[in-house]
């Protein structure tokens, strides 16, 4: 069965440049890449052919003949040898890779930075306004104290691995490719593990239960976000540890509700307070304070007590609080009060509701115009 065909490989044009060529390959061997994709016969198959494509389209004088005889060009067995004792000179496979996939994979070998932790925090209203300080407990990892992270039994070393001779890397020549392979046996690090400490099983490192004093800033709001420096897992060999970052999460509170730094609360007041006006107490964040309702306040009427709300946690800056006020219709009504309001009702009525209810006028004038239009 024939190759596939490179250029629909990269998934590019025969008439890409070589910038193109690049970002096409990039993107497929990163997608491909052995070290993300372990024990998969697939994907080391497709990262293959990647390379392969990759090699022959970025060699101008490759891609000349490839265009012009096609796989033959680079066949050992076909006429088109003068082709193919041109390129097998070419440089190693390795150093193009490391050129393009340096700055993503690194070096095998190399230490690398403690992992970093996430702990999701609940808080309520208050506390996430006011400022706290929060003791958790947190899962991480220190340094092995029987073989101090060295991974291997007291009196004992890490012993150079044969089948790389410590490289970590090893090589194989596949026609004029010489690909490199990270060293199946010691997984790139160059040693490998004789005598695995004891205590740690050969990781270095131990877990443990971390206690954390945190210091919460007054303002946090629900999804931020706290970094805490070199709080995460330590480090293998001695690098240094990940960070520890604090997602805040806030309770539902059962009166305000927040919206970035403005606070929002509905207020219950009677109708005759609602009719006739008065002063209600008002709940805040920091005690009571009074609100004046003026005479005929209709409900859902919204009354704004600036700097009531929330400090900005950035800026030095106070939210609003917002307060709703809702009429309350009132229930459970004895005979003298059903009584009362019988006769207010029938007040109300007498002068058609043009002075005491001109919502209601004109809601009920805008029923009857249209139904008059329905019957012209």
């Amino acid at each position: 069965m024939g190759k596939k065909d490179y250029y629909k490989i990269l998934n590019i044009s025969n008439k890409a440049n070589d910038r193109e060529i690049k970002r096409a390959y990039k993107r497929l061997a990163v997608k491909y890449h052995p070290d993300r994709n372990q024990n998969s016969k697939i994907s080391e198959k497709k990262f293959k052919q990647i390379k392969e494509a990759y090699e022959i389209l970025i060699n101008k004088e490759k891609r000349e003949a490839y265009d012009r005889y096609g796989h033959s060009a680079f066949d050992q067995n076909s006429s088109n040898n003068e082709f193919h004792e041109n390129f097998t000179h070419s440089s190693d496979f390795g150093d193009i890779f490391g050129d393009v996939f340096g700055d993503i994979f690194g070096n095998n070998r190399t230490s690398q930075r403690g992992s970093d932790l996430q702990y999701n925090l609940k808080l309520n209203l208050e506390e996430a306004v006011k400022g706290t300080i929060k003791e958790i407990y947190i899962p991480s990892l220190k340094t092995c104290h029987s073989c101090n992270g060295s991974k291997t039994q007291p009196g004992t070393k890490p012993q150079i691995c044969t089948t790389c001779n410590g490289n970590g890397n090893i090589q194989m020549r596949k026609g004029f490719f010489t690909v490199q392979q990270t060293c199946p046996y010691c997984q790139g690090k160059g040693k490998f593990i004789k005598n695995p400490c004891r205590t740690c099983h050969g990781n270095g490192r131990i877990k443990i239960s971390k206690k954390l004093s945190i210091k919460i800033p007054p303002g946090v709001d629900n999804n931020d976000k706290i970094r805490l420096n070199n709080e995460g897992e330590i480090g293998e060999n001695g690098e240094s540890s990940g960070d520890l970052y604090i997602k805040i999460k806030v309770n539902k509170h059962s009166i305000f509700k927040r919206e970035k730094n403005n606070l929002f609360c509905e207020i219950p007041i009677s109708f005759s307070m609602a009719a006739l006006g008065g002063i209600v107490e008002v709940p805040t964040l920091h005690g009571k304070i009074k609100l004046k309702i003026p005479p005929e306040t209709q409900s859902n009427k919204s009354f704004r007590i600036p700097n009531k709300g929330v400090q900005s946690i950035k800026k030095n800056y106070v939210g609003d609080l917002f307060c709703t006020v809702v009429v309350e219709t009132p229930i459970n009504l004895n005979k003298i009060q059903k009584k009362l309001l019988y006769e207010l009702g029938n007040s109300l009525e007498g002068n058609k509701g043009e002075k005491n209810n001109p919502r209601s006028k004109r809601f009920f004038d805008g029923i009857k115009k249209f139904f008059d239009s329905l019957t012209k």
